[in-house]
């Protein structure tokens, strides 16, 4: 890059935003604390922001993140997440905040058995949820196991599968 071009770009503003991998950064952000429900809602909030792109790189943006789009629990409008959206590593302050969005928009309904509680999601949702739960890293939490709707939450002795169970609902709250 030439001294020309340093001086061009910083005149522009922060290099990261016109980068892909600085788009991508904002994307992430954005899903993780916006309930995107479009491409151009998507456009719209980084335009807020000063970046433009237009809908097929933002499409590109989507599929390179793994974003996905999600049904939430109540039946409305889906939402775009990403996988490991920058969510705090686990067990990190903030963990259990990104949960109980997750879980209010995902959980459908709750059973249990003995040292397991079972969550039902939309189709497609589990993988996605478990994950949460796994990465909040709850104390009460030995593990989770994912199909496509159904969540097996293993708790740790000496709680049992009914009361896990409440304390996802309560969480979801």
């Amino acid at each position: 890059m030439g001294t020309t071009d340093a001086v061009t770009a910083e005149s522009q503003g922060p290099v990261t935003s016109s980068t892909r991998a600085g788009r991508q950064a904002r994307v992430v952000a954005l899903l993780s604390t916006h309930q995107v429900r479009s491409q151009q809602e998507l456009q719209s909030l980084l335009a807020a922001e000063g970046i433009e792109a237009t809908q097929a790189t933002l499409s590109r943006d989507l599929d390179e993140l793994g974003a996905v789009k999600l049904r939430a629990a109540d039946g409305g409008a889906g939402v775009y997440v990403v996988p490991e959206d920058g969510s705090p590593v686990r067990g990190v302050a903030g963990g259990t905040d990104r949960l109980s969005r997750l879980l209010g928009e995902l959980l459908v309904s709750t059973d249990a058995s003995s040292t397991m509680a079972v969550l039902r999601t939309p189709p497609g949702a589990a993988h996605y949820l478990a994950s949460a739960l796994d990465r909040a890293a709850l104390p009460e939490i030995v593990g989770t196991v994912a199909g496509d709707d159904t969540i097996f939450v293993i708790a740790r002795d000496p709680l049992s599968g009914r009361e896990l169970a409440d304390r996802i609902e309560n969480l979801a709250r």
